[in-house]
């Protein structure tokens, strides 16, 4: 590969990078009554638990609605960023990223 073909790929890198940054995928639990928001980076943008929707006297059930909106939010951001990063891994591999 040449330098040229390499600058073009790690624009290519930084620009699909500054998409994931960008991106935010959205989560809900509980027919809406946990909704997280994430970008493709993994970073949690926010949490909303609608109070309308939460039994107080059932924590145990609103604890797990949030557990399963991270863990989901969380493997779609992973999703996102393979899909996003999956044309240049080998060429990446290749320059030593």
């Amino acid at each position: 590969m040449s330098r040229f073909d390499q600058a073009k790929m790690l624009i290519q890198v930084k620009k699909a990078q500054k998409e994931l940054q960008k991106a935010v995928l959205v989560v809900e639990k509980g027919d809406g009554a946990v909704r997280i928001e994430i970008t493709g980076e993994q970073k949690i943008k926010k949490l909303h638990i609608d109070k309308d929707s939460v039994d107080l006297d059932d924590i145990g059930q609103l604890e797990r609605w949030i557990e399963d909106a991270i863990r989901d939010a969380i493997t779609e951001s992973q999703k996102l960023a393979a899909e996003k990063m999956q044309p240049f891994m080998g060429a990446l591999g290749n320059l030593g990223l």
